[in-house]
């Protein structure tokens, strides 16, 4: 019986393979997406050089879903009235795209420590998010690079969301 114990309390093992997925992370230049996967991931962000042009290549994101199994669309919360309307229309896009429309998105307002910001219910409100993406699964966060707790929370619940979905599917 303390053999049983021993080797219980102290001889797990190695923890269980943590599942992986393919997450596609789109949104708008300047929205943050670089500087905030890089803080989750632990890397220093005062290198950061702005990816000023990949509006660009928005035309070209498509290339990036095939095979992904969630969406992390970053916009700027604080962004002008023009910006903001192109982001609802590229997430509205996005949301509709038929290799991601049955996907989970997490949407990050970023940019929330601005004095500019919009709250994530006039972002809510003004993306017409629950019309919209009624019978999918989403989250929409506020977010900063100088709050990465909640943003690992956000990625938490993004997890949650694609867990559900790999049950659903039996691929657990």
């Amino acid at each position: 019986m303390l053999d049983y114990c021993f080797r219980t309390l102290c001889c797990k093992g190695p923890p269980p393979p943590r599942p992986e997925y393919d997450v596609v992370c789109i949104g708008l230049t300047g929205s943050g997406k670089t500087s905030l996967l890089s803080r989750l991931c632990s890397e220093a962000t005062d290198n950061i050089v702005p990816t000023t042009g990949a509006d660009s290549i928005k035309k070209y994101w498509s290339r990036y879903y095939q095979g992904s199994q969630g969406v992390v669309f970053v916009l700027d919360s604080a962004s002008s009235e023009e910006d903001l309307e192109v982001a609802r229309t590229e997430l509205h896009s996005a949301l509709q795209h038929p290799q991601l429309c049955t996907l989970p998105f997490l949407i990050l307002a970023n940019h929330q420590d601005k004095p500019a910001a919009r709250s994530v219910q006039e972002i809510k409100k003004y993306f017409e998010l629950e019309p919209l993406a009624r019978g999918k699964s989403w989250i929409l966060e506020g977010s900063t690079v100088d709050n990465m707790t909640a943003v690992k929370e956000s990625f938490a619940q993004l997890i949650h969301l694609l867990e559900e979905k790999d049950q659903e599917t039996g691929r657990i």
